[in-house]
């Protein structure tokens, strides 16, 4: 199984980066799109229809602003989707926060914190290794190095 990753503009790259950093780490595969929701509706569609059957577990979506991409997509697929609100210049990422979440009845999107794309490579993983031993087990290792990390840590 793989995770499809997409963002709006290449200016989102700095913050979707995190993600495939993620996926890399864990050994999962994926594929990196730069398509618009706005400016390349068509050849997101296109791109978007055919992920479950290409062998895709989830999207992860990450755009700024007006941020409808992850909705589009979610209206496109069955499979998971998990919008990144990039923050941009104008509103912090709120705006691109509340038209993620604001999404209407029937087409759901999951969403992350604002620049949070490591934490949708992690939620996406989390829904693979609900069948896949081998992902479980590579994230219990994670967290409870994670949990060691907070427990070793001193004060000065």
């Amino acid at each position: 199984m793989k995770i499809g990753i997409v963002m709006g503009s290449v200016s989102d790259w700095g913050v979707m980066k995190g993600a495939v950093e993620i996926l890399d780490s864990f050994g999962v595969e994926h594929e990196v799109k730069v398509l618009s929701a706005h400016r390349t509706p068509h050849q997101l569609e296109e791109w978007v229809k055919d992920l479950r059957q290409r062998g895709f577990a989830a999207v992860i979506a990450g755009a700024g602003g007006a941020a409808h991409l992850a909705g589009v997509v979610a209206a496109f697929t069955t499979l998971p989707v998990i919008g990144v609100p990039v923050k941009g210049n104008a509103f912090e990422g709120l705006d691109s926060l509340l038209s993620m979440v604001q999404m209407p009845s029937g087409i759901p999107v999951a969403v992350v914190a604002v620049n949070g794309a490591k934490n949708a490579a992690l939620l996406a993983i989390e829904f693979m290794a609900i069948t896949d031993e081998n992902l479980k087990n590579k994230m219990d290792s994670f967290r409870a190095v994670q949990a060691e990390k907070v427990l070793s840590s001193k004060l000065d």
